[in-house]
């Protein structure tokens, strides 16, 4: 017997939190950082074919002050890291990043000192996507998932407490260099 069987038909009970998610996740602008080949895949994804608009993403926003999305798509040179870093510093928040192909999120086949090995060296990736580059239907299948991540943030006290313990989880991990099995 909850307040749910109470009410008339035609009531919607549900959080301010969950209206908000409900409303960023399809109102979620990008920030075009293309880089290198990815970005003509990533330009793919906003035309006719794929369509973004039907997600509230039709327009990449040439200005981070608009966005609360970057998508990092290509290799990171250690001369672009602090401007990569400059733009997502001007991102208002809430924001987001999804490291697009190899070379965003690994340095991809470029092991050498010109490339950043990773674009979480210098911001906080919350989506990483495979690929050489990866597929507009890969690109649109990320943005999705991070739809489900932007959905459920928490707001305020909340959020705070959530960050808190994403951070105590990410001190308490394991380091990779110690991990045995399918990395070795």
């Amino acid at each position: 017997m909850g307040l749910e069987e109470k009410l008339p038909s035609g009531f919607l009970l549900t959080t301010v939190e969950g209206v908000a998610g409900y409303a960023r996740k399809n109102s979620m602008w990008t920030v075009t950082f293309g880089l290198a080949c990815c970005a003509i895949e990533m330009m793919s994804t906003g035309g006719a074919n794929y369509d973004m608009g039907r997600f509230g993403m039709e327009v990449f926003r040439p200005s981070p002050r608009q966005a609360d999305l970057m998508i990092v798509a290509g290799r990171v040179s250690q001369k672009m890291a602090p401007i990569l870093r400059q733009v997502y510093d001007q991102m208002p928040n809430p924001k987001w990043v999804i490291s697009m192909g190899a070379c965003a999120s690994s340095g991809g086949m470029f092991n050498n000192y010109a490339i950043v090995q990773g674009v979480d060296h210098i911001v906080p990736v919350d989506i990483y996507l495979p690929g050489c580059p990866p597929r507009p239907e890969q690109l649109l299948d990320a943005i999705l998932k991070l739809h489900t991540k932007v959905q459920d943030t928490k707001f305020g006290s909340n959020r705070a407490a959530e960050v808190a313990e994403l951070e105590r989880e990410a001190l308490l991990a394991t380091p990779t260099s110690e991990m045995k099995g399918l990395l070795r």
